[in-house]
């Protein structure tokens, strides 16, 4: 799914995915996966990656989408409590599905015949400073302007699993690097209450992991990819953080008016989120997005 060398060269992917999204590390994957279907599973080469396109959905690609028997699972981790996964997941689906269509030989976009696709599974796990319940649902009806109604509707339903250190504890027994990772993210927020240094506390939280943690030399071996991954993504939900209560002051409708576009355009400008990223969170389309902003003045 990954390109390493573009991981090195950009550091644009987020620190999950370059764990179990990396194909250099498939057997991890396929213990997550395990552990969240109850399976038993011992082929790493069971798990098909799928990629969506880098040069125009970078921002959008999900953070691990795979193929296993019949079903495609959707993974993505989130340190913001994010209530549009649904519609998130429904973009990544459609794409995950059109180059499904795309490869399977048997399937003909024009036979009338029912044909069977596999099941979505999405799944988002959600590491944030907020406390949150172990588990929740999702569902894309619930964003409706008008509610849901009987017949005819799309719904998207989301697992959000806290995978905080503590939380959820069955989960994180059964899939070690998972619970290895929470423990790392957990160390990191440990470290920062007494340096001021994210780079010290990123590193330290590395090398205090226990020598038999398996994702330990992994994490050794790319410290550098690693920690500029982790201060990345602390500074994008930094920024967010920051533009919703900016929001919240000037009693704005969260990014539609003119001042969170404005702001969302600054984080594209500052590298702190791709286009797709920012017009995700407005649910527009890049192309909708950049002419609302360049209606407003701004360049991107």
């Amino acid at each position: 799914m990954m390109d390493n060398q573009g991981v090195n060269r950009e550091y644009k992917d987020r620190l999950f995915k370059y764990i179990f999204g990396n194909p250099e590390n498939k057997g991890w994957t396929l213990i997550l996966y395990n552990a969240m279907s109850g399976t038993n599973y011992a082929n790493p080469d069971d798990i098909h990656f799928n990629t969506i396109g880098d040069a125009v959905f970078m921002g959008m690609k999900n953070d691990v989408s795979f193929l296993v028997g019949n079903a495609i699972h959707f993974y993505e981790q989130q340190s913001t409590y994010d209530k549009n996964m649904p519609l998130r997941f429904f973009i990544y689906s459609a794409m995950a599905y059109e180059g499904y269509i795309e490869e399977n030989k048997d399937f003909h976009r024009y036979r009338l015949s029912l044909q069977k696709i596999p099941r979505p599974k999405c799944v988002c796990f959600y590491n944030g400073l907020d406390d949150k319940e172990d588990r929740r649902v999702l569902k894309l009806s619930d964003a409706f302007m008008d509610g849901p109604e009987e017949g005819g509707d799309i719904e998207v339903k989301v697992l959000m699993i806290n995978i905080n250190y503590g939380h959820n504890k069955e989960l994180l027994d059964r899939c070690a690097p998972l619970k290895e990772y929470s423990w790392f993210v957990a160390r990191v927020q440990e470290n920062l209450k007494t340096t001021d240094s994210l780079r010290e506390a990123i590193v330290a939280a590395i090398h205090a992991m226990p020598e038999e943690f398996v994702i330990k030399q992994f994490l050794l071996l790319h410290e550098a990819e690693v920690t500029h991954m982790y201060i990345t993504e602390y500074d994008q939900d930094k920024a967010l953080a920051e533009w919703k209560e900016e929001g919240r002051e000037e009693g704005r409708e969260e990014g539609r008016e003119e001042g969170g576009l404005k702001m969302l355009a600054g984080l594209v400008k500052d590298g702190l989120f791709t286009l797709a990223q920012a017009a995700a969170r407005v649910g527009m389309t890049i192309p909708e997005f950049k002419a609302r902003v360049a209606a407003l003045g701004e360049t991107l």
